[in-house]
């Protein structure tokens, strides 16, 4: 397990943010539950155990300058 800074990542950061709207809408639409808070658990709780450990052991850099 990780712990400390994550390393930056400017093209994973760019595609988070260039990730259209209507894309998010569309998988929402056929999708149920998608985007919904919590379905990770009942999907994979071992992978959103994991994430929710790395998240809280974790930070970025870009909160330093927050």
């Amino acid at each position: 397990m990780k712990f400390g800074p994550r390393k930056p990542s400017l093209k994973k950061s760019l595609k988070a943010r260039t990730t259209g709207k209507a894309k998010r809408a569309a998988r929402k639409a056929l999708i149920p539950g998608y985007g919904e808070k919590g379905t990770g658990w009942i999907k994979d709780p071992k992978k959103a155990a994991y994430n929710k450990i790395y998240r809280k052991t974790t930070f970025s850099l870009w909160d330093l300058f927050k």
